[in-house]
């Protein structure tokens, strides 16, 4: 079993939101997906992130921007850096991800794909009701239902439920990724080991 524990408003996310859906596929893995807000991991355990993203240095920033287009022209993907929103509010998005998930779950990794395409790759400011409304219906998700559905307060209390909990068992930011339960990974460049801890995990079982 992999768990998964993303914001979509993190880029390196959203690579590895992308990447790990074929790796887990080629070893016959689940995904657990665990929807979070990460700032409120980066307000309670890791507020260094703000301190480097107020006072970046000029030379680290630069290639930052390299490496991530590096990154998202090997995934296939179009990653903006940075949008014009940035950083943005992300909890009704991640709501959302937490309402779908809690019905068949069908829906939710198609939701949650959208948002990153259109926040990522097509600048659009997920924060606000008519953006995460065309997400909808992208996805034939029934907006009204969505927007409705994330105020509810066992929506936020599972958002808030899910972020604490990826802090207790030693996470402090997005992606976390666990297999079976202890076994933890963070970000988009630690997939190659998600990938040999699985197939070493298969060569022991065989």
């Amino acid at each position: 079993m992999i768990e998964f524990f993303f914001d979509c408003s993190s880029p390196w996310t959203y690579l590895a939101f992308h990447n790990i859906q074929p790796l887990a596929k080629e070893f016959g893995e689940e995904i657990i997906w665990r929807p979070i807000l990460v700032g409120g991991i980066f307000n309670s355990i890791n507020p260094s992130v703000y301190a480097t993203r107020d006072n970046p240095v000029p030379a680290k920033l630069a290639y930052q921007k390299k490496d991530m287009a590096d990154w998202a022209r090997l995934a296939g993907l179009a990653i903006k850096m940075r949008p014009t929103v940035f950083p943005v509010n992300s909890v009704k998005a991640m709501r959302g991800c937490i309402l779908l998930s809690k019905d068949s779950g069908r829906d939710m990794v198609p939701f949650a794909r959208a948002v990153f395409e259109i926040y990522w790759g097509e600048d659009q400011d997920i924060s606000q009701d008519a953006v995460l409304a065309e997400v909808c219906k992208r996805v034939g998700v029934d907006p009204e239902r969505l927007l409705a559905g994330i105020a509810q307060q066992p929506i936020k209390d599972q958002l808030k439920a899910n972020t604490d909990e990826v802090m207790a068992r030693g996470g402090f930011g997005s992606p976390t990724i666990f297999i079976d339960k202890t076994d933890m990974y963070f970000g988009n460049d630690r997939l190659p080991l998600v990938r040999d801890a699985l197939a070493r995990r298969k060569e022991r079982a065989a």
